[in-house]
């Protein structure tokens, strides 16, 4: 028992779950590529699952766990000669965070604070309404280089791992690209169903609905979206909630990484 209780198991099972959420989310966006309802279907079946209050605990329980040991981490590491490739992990995932607080202000805090429901159509009308789609997909990136930095890493002394290493990299690259064209498809379907929100508003029109067929342009024209000026303000809302998490976040390691040396100068290399 005392073995398995170890901070490397610890770090890998919870890096196994949040691994996971990240696998649903990529695949949440690849259902973009089937149709904007597919990509809604997937996204309630995830939030069915990560919104339970055992999918709860087990997500942000493993997050808090994989951040508390990487901040134990560099606080207690004395020396930073490290291969490339740890370096380019330790990137990836101190950037994965960033993500999860995204999520939990969209999702969490706009379900508790305004009895908000997250669906693909308000989502990414805003997110491309607002032109932060390329950063809001380069987000998931790290997060998922981190991951299958990990897994390789605990698993790359198996034989098979080795022969399947060509695989398995294309496996990482075409995962999170395939997910962009999904998320983007989605973004064209709701353009051409009119309900792409401008910037830092979310659209009230019904996603679903059948223009008219009479072009494009009147289709747009006739299925305009309508607004309502509480959503900026909610919008805005999240986003200082948003702000000060990632605040927060940075502090934290900042402080890991300047209380270490400074402890150890103050009280000896011993302590």
């Amino acid at each position: 028992m005392r073995l398995f209780l170890t901070s490397r198991r610890w770090r890998l099972a919870s890096g196994l779950v949040l691994f996971t959420y990240l696998i649903t989310h990529f695949t949440n966006h690849m259902l973009g590529l089937v149709s904007l309802e597919a990509a809604e279907s997937g996204l309630k079946l995830a939030l069915n699952v990560w919104h339970s209050l055992p999918g709860t605990i087990l997500l942000y329980g493993a997050a808090t766990l994989h951040f508390a040991l990487a901040l134990y981490m560099l606080y207690t590491r004395r020396e930073w000669k490290l291969p490339p490739i740890e370096y380019l992990r330790l990137w990836a995932g101190f950037s994965l965070p960033l993500l999860l607080i995204g999520h939990a202000t969209v999702t969490r805090l706009g379900a508790s604070l305004h009895a908000i429901t997250p669906t693909y159509a308000h989502i990414v009308a805003a997110i491309i309404g607002g032109g932060s789609q390329e950063w809001q997909l380069a987000l998931l990136a790290p997060g998922w280089l981190h991951g299958c930095l990990g897994l390789w890493l605990s698993l790359r002394r198996y034989e098979l791992m080795r022969r399947l290493k060509p695989l398995l990299i294309g496996i990482v690259i075409c995962v999170p690209l395939i997910s962009a064209i999904g998320f983007m498809s989605m973004g064209r379907e709701l353009v051409t169903r009119g309900v792409i929100a401008p910037r830092g508003a979310v659209a009230l029109v019904d996603p679903y609905a059948t223009p008219p067929q009479k072009g494009f342009g009147s289709a747009y024209s006739a299925n305009a979206p309508s607004y309502d000026p509480t959503i900026s303000t909610r919008a805005e809302e999240l986003r200082q909630w948003k702000d000060r998490m990632i605040n927060i976040y940075l502090a934290l390691i900042i402080m890991a990484l300047l209380i270490g040396p400074v402890r150890r100068t103050i009280f000896g290399s011993s302590s």
